[in-house]
């Protein structure tokens, strides 16, 4: 059966039989080749990520509110530190599901993409929404106790630069170039 690339990456190998749309991942081979992501690069990639929420939050949010950034007096209800404005639930939203179905479905954000990163499952392949979900969920952990001083520790002391959420999910996050 003659196989064609389908999914280019160092350390996975996923082919697509040429006579039918069906695919199939198989294992790493030789995880000598995989280079894992550290934190300069995926502190960048995150960066990027908030770059492309900027460009649509913004806008939206001069639209909704009439500014350009949200003062806690703009807030429709606030109490203490919890912010509960309609249209900041829409952007938290919107965030999670950027992050899970994207790392989910393609194993990459757009901050991942411009930098060469892509989140795979321990075993090889894309990670799929539950991965993702799970990984994603563990951010509120690896921000613990403030500016992700934990998930940064992990990721300094880890040889797979995982963060508590990879190592929850089993993903790791991984150099493609």
């Amino acid at each position: 059966m003659k196989t064609v690339p389908y999914y280019d990456r160092p350390c996975v190998h996923r082919t697509r039989p040429a006579e039918d749309k069906t695919h199939q991942v198989t294992k790493i081979v030789n995880t000598n080749n995989v280079r894992y992501a550290g934190l300069g690069a995926r502190f960048a990639a995150l960066f990027v990520d908030l770059l492309v929420f900027c460009a649509f939050f913004f806008p939206i949010t001069r639209l909704v509110k009439g500014v350009w950034l949200m003062a806690p007096t703009d807030h429709r209800w606030s109490a203490g530190l919890f912010i509960s404005d309609p249209i900041c639930i829409v952007f938290f939203i919107a965030m999670a599901l950027y992050y899970v179905l994207l790392e989910g479905w393609l194993g990459l954000t757009l901050g991942k993409w411009a930098l060469g990163l892509r989140v795979i499952a321990v075993g090889g392949g894309k990670p799929g929404v539950r991965r993702a979900l799970l990984r994603n969920v563990r951010r509120a952990v690896d921000s613990l106790p403030a500016f992700n001083i934990l998930g940064v520790l992990l990721i300094l002391s880890s040889p797979e630069r995982a963060r508590a959420g990879d190592r929850w999910a089993r993903t790791r996050v991984v150099h493609v170039r």
